[in-house]
Formats: structure tokens, sequence, C-alpha cells
């Protein structure tokens, strides 16, 4: 009897110890799990902390970055949109023609560059648009004349022209410096590709280049023509001065003048 009497309170004892021993390997597993966990939390709270607002700094570049990601609103519309035709003529110099819109609620200045300044030039090479405002820009490019007779239709031409837009406070006389003065506001509208067409082939993308040509050829020479005369000039408070009324003032007292000088 005695001997199970040992095995139970040995037995008894294990359990004893064992029911001990858990909770205290239990509760230091736990401490050292919340130890780690409050450690590993902590850089992550310190983070917020500062993205809360104690440094600008960051708040600053996320916003610089969300802004680049943004797409630049356009301020122009042309048309075409992408590309540029010219009817292909080895050897001549041709036109292509553009038409530029400020679909903006501002004063927009744009500015032709190219590739190839040599053998391109544009008229105007930029020019101030109110809002609404609309205009036909010509293109001049000289083709040259292709090596081992290759065809020049419908082949992509490294040439290239941009199109880049600027805002302005309101109407002013165009200068090319204005981009210069501010490079961080200007905006590129587009890049333009260059198409060659076949002149003697009637598509719609030659009928539409000729239109545009005689649009562009009418607008320049009504530019060319004086202004009419919108009638009297105001000059003042209500003060309306005659220039025809003026001059025959003028030519009166002349021959006034005259008439004494001979009695």
């Amino acid at each position: 009897m005695a001997v199970p009497d040992q095995k139970s309170s040995s037995s008894s004892d294990g359990k004893v110890w064992g029911f001990f021993k858990r909770p205290f390997r239990t509760s230091r597993n736990a401490a050292v799990m919340t130890t780690s966990s409050s450690s590993h939390n902590a850089p992550h709270q310190h983070s917020n902390a500062h993205g809360d607002g104690s440094n600008p700094n960051a708040a600053n570049s996320v916003s610089s970055v969300a802004r680049s990601l943004l797409p630049t609103r356009r301020r122009l519309k042309l048309d075409p949109h992408n590309k540029l035709y010219f009817p292909c003529e080895p050897g001549k110099q041709v036109r292509s023609a553009i038409r530029i819109k400020n679909t903006s609620k501002s004063f927009v200045a744009f500015k032709f560059q190219t590739t190839a300044p040599k053998s391109c030039f544009m008229r105007p090479p930029g020019a101030i648009l109110s809002p609404g405002e609309s205009l036909i820009a010509t293109v001049f490019k000289f083709v040259e004349v292709p090596e081992n007779n290759e065809k020049l239709v419908d082949q992509k031409s490294r040439v290239k022209f941009k199109i880049m837009s600027l805002k302005v406070k309101g109407p002013m006389e165009y200068v090319p410096e204005l981009f210069d003065e501010q490079k961080e506001q200007v905006a590129v509208e587009q890049i333009l590709r260059v198409v060659f067409l076949d002149p003697e082939r009637s598509t719609p993308a030659m009928e539409k280049l000729k239109r545009q040509l005689a649009d562009a050829d009418a607008a320049l020479e009504a530019s060319k023509q004086p202004a009419e005369d919108a009638g009297p000039k105001i000059i003042g408070e209500g003060l309306v001065i005659d220039e025809w009324k003026e001059r025959r003032e003028r030519y009166l007292a002349r021959q006034q003048g005259e008439g004494v000088d001979s009695a």
C-alpha cells in the first residue's frame, strides 16, 4: 500500500508542479511577445506621429509626387491633333497647316519648336491667344531628295515639332523670352510627327490640308490690309474729334494766313 501511495503522491506532486509551471511559461512567452510587438509597433507609431504634421517636408514631397503623376491639363486644341501633313514633293519647299485654339479661360502664349530648324520654320513661330481665340499656323519644310529613289509617302520622318503653351496674365506683345522667364509654368501641349502625302492622290487628309492652307492665306492677306476707319475718335470724357473736320479747319486757317501775308 505504501508504494501506491508514493506513486499517487508523486503523480499528484507532478501534476501540481506542472500546473504551476505552465502558467509561468505562458506568462513568460506572453511577456516576450508583448515586448517584441511593442518594440515592433514603436517605429510605426513614431512615423505616424511625424506624418500627422510634425514633418512637413515629407508631406510636401508626397504632394509634389502626386502632382507629377496627374495628367497635364491641355490649354490648346490642335487640328490635326498629333501630325503635320506635307505634300511629298522632293527638292521643293512645301507647306503644312495646323489650327490652334485656346480652350482655356485665360490668355495663353504658344511656341513652336522643331528638331530641324535649318529646313523648317513656322509662321507665326508663336503668339498669344485670348480665351476662345484660334488661328491657323503655317509650317514650311524643305523636302530633301531621298536616296536610292526611296518613297517618302506614308513613311515616318525623323523631323518632329513640339508645341508648348504658357498661361499669361492678359493681352500683351508676344516675345519668345516669356518661355525662358517662366520655365516652370511651361507645358508641352503636343509633339507632332511629320507625315508626307501624295499630292496627286485625293484623300481626306490632303483635301483638309488644302482648305486649311487657303484659310491661312486669306487670314494673312486680311492682316496686311489697313484697318477700316471705325468712325470718329472719342478722347477724354465725351470729347469727339472728327479727323476730317480737323484737317479742314487746319486748311482754312492756313489759307487765311496766306491771305493776310499777301495783303
